[in-house]
């Protein structure tokens, strides 16, 4: 293997971990800063940067290691995590607090991310081991032993420090917004995170205040869009796949997954903010399947950055990302100023989700491309 290959990849890892660990002790420090506002607010903003750099970094090992065939499975895996932490973190959190208190479960989760970081460290040095024996092999050859090996690591690591500086100065962000392809990108994250942001915070008080559930069912009703998630991720993966391993398009396949990951909760949600007397369960199993088959996006949008750009997939997700964050504040925050004005769940909060998951269809079928495409030679043309 090419070191540096080697080397994106150590750092790639590097990131990961970093990520990892950061909202981790974040996590566990809070019932330490909970009463002290500008801690609590200093915490909850590393969380954010520890959760910002791990998608990317994840997407990045992705694109590099992993063919094109068995992207799908691979992004379902690690995107479909988050479902799996939220299923066991609303099962568990709560007799956790009842036995420990509401601090230990700060303390577990923290602790839980610390382990992983180690375990993860653990299996990459597993796996590099035998590339840094190849190379420490190669290194003896050409003169004596140790002196020459600590030669060649402090001059590869100057050099992985001026490529890394090399790198962020050449990254083609002009090329990038030229592309139809990566704006389309771009709206159809803001557009999935509208619904996904908007519905995680509503729906529990929908469920509650609308249904008339109480507080026990509405929070038991709240884990079901996220099994809901995991089983469809299990479907919607080895499909798209299997598509693509049969000789179907890429983008076909991609537009395919992200038409079914809008389409199918604009429609449930049509047939949930229609008065149609319908009793309150089937409205609770109306959005927990459209929430689940928005899971279709993890092979839609989610692959198509790998799918483009392996060099710049985890910039690109970086990108649309950030813009995705977006709903998370104006979206919540909109959506709770007209439930206040309106008194409708129907305007306040299905109508603008509909809007986007429509809108955002229509532009990923117009624009939508898996093609790789060269940004930094489109960045060297006049």
């Amino acid at each position: 293997m090419d070191g540096k290959i080697v080397w994106w990849k150590v750092c790639l890892g590097k990131v990961l971990e970093v990520g990892v660990v950061t909202w981790s002790l974040a996590t566990a420090i809070i019932p330490a800063v909970a009463g002290f506002m500008p801690g609590l607010v200093l915490s909850r903003i590393l969380v954010g940067i520890g959760e910002g750099v791990s998608p990317s970094a994840a997407t990045d090992l992705i694109a590099r290691s992993i063919p094109l065939q068995e992207r799908s499975r691979a992004v379902a895996v690690v995107f479909g995590g988050l479902s799996f932490g939220s299923v066991l973190g609303l099962l568990f959190a709560p007799p956790i607090i009842q036995n420990l208190g509401w601090e230990s479960v700060f303390y577990i989760f923290g602790l839980l991310g610390i382990i992983w970081c180690i375990g993860f460290e653990s299996l990459k040095e597993r796996q590099l081991g035998d590339n840094e024996g190849l190379f420490n092999l190669g290194q003896s050859s050409a003169g004596s032993g140790g002196l020459v090996s600590s030669a060649v690591s402090s001059e590869s690591s100057d050099s992985s420090l001026e490529d890394l500086q090399n790198s962020l100065k050449d990254v083609p962000w002009g090329a990038f917004f030229k592309s139809k392809a990566v704006w389309a990108m771009i709206y159809a994250h803001f557009c999935g995170s509208w619904g996904h942001y908007t519905c995680l915070s509503w729906l529990p008080t929908f469920f509650s205040e609308e249904l008339n559930l109480n507080l026990t069912e509405a929070a038991w009703v709240s884990v079901l869009p996220p099994l809901g998630s995991m089983v469809i991720t299990s479907i919607a993966a080895p499909f798209a796949d299997n598509l693509i391993s049969n000789g179907v398009d890429t983008t076909k396949v991609r537009k395919i997954c992200q038409t079914i990951a809008f389409v199918s909760p604009a429609i449930f949600m049509i047939l949930s903010s229609v008065d149609l007397g319908l009793p309150p369960w089937e409205i609770v199993a109306f959005l927990t399947s459209g929430l689940a088959l928005s899971s279709f996006a993890f092979s839609g949008l989610y692959c198509t950055h790998q799918d483009i750009s392996r060099e710049y997939a985890s910039i690109l997700l970086g990108i649309t990302n950030t813009v995705g964050a977006v709903p998370g504040i104006v979206g919540v925050a909109l959506t709770g100023y007209l439930i206040d004005s309106t008194h409708s769940w129907s305007i306040s909060l299905f109508a603008p989700s509909i809007f986007f998951y429509l809108t955002g269809t229509a532009v990923w079928l117009a624009f939508a491309s898996s093609e790789p495409q060269d940004f930094s030679k489109s960045e060297s043309e006049p």
